[in-house]
């Protein structure tokens, strides 16, 4: 490999994460995918990986590819990565936070009605995720300002 240079990639200095915020069915995907940016799309991810929606099992390694994924997009230059999730805890936003502590972190809320996400998920024929966004609906939060760096 003569004459071959491997340059170390280094990340910009203040990389966006713009972190999703809502309910299954809230339009989180579909703003993404319009807003032209590199995504990470943890259901993607449990797609590649599994071919389902979800196996509880293996939640540890679509969050760890995620954070990987992120990291690559990173060093390839994107200085404005979407992280498209339900990010429905603050638990869930200072993950993000704490593996990216040189990000700034932004948010894009969907502060959409279960009634209309639900509605969504029964029209898209994903009853499966009826109970899932009831569940989340009682527990979301909105509020930024309430997660805290550890």
């Amino acid at each position: 490999m003569v004459g071959i240079t491997i340059q170390k990639k280094t990340m910009s200095e203040n990389p966006i994460l713009v972190l999703t915020i809502g309910l299954p069915r809230s339009g989180k995907s579909t703003w993404a995918r319009e807003a032209d940016r590199p995504i990470v799309n943890p259901d993607s991810i449990r797609l590649a990986l599994h071919g389902q929606a979800y196996v509880q099992e293996a939640e540890d390694l679509v969050w760890s590819i995620a954070v990987i994924m992120t990291r690559a997009l990173l060093y390839a230059g994107h200085e404005c990565i979407i992280i498209d999730a339900t990010n429905a805890t603050a638990k869930r936003r200072n993950f993000w936070r704490e593996k990216f502590p040189h990000c700034v972190i932004s948010f894009k809320k969907f502060e959409v009605g279960m009634d209309l996400c639900r509605e969504r998920a029964l029209e898209g024929g994903r009853e499966d995720l009826v109970p899932i966004i009831e569940r989340m609906a009682e527990t979301i939060t909105f509020d930024t300002d309430e997660d805290k760096f550890k």
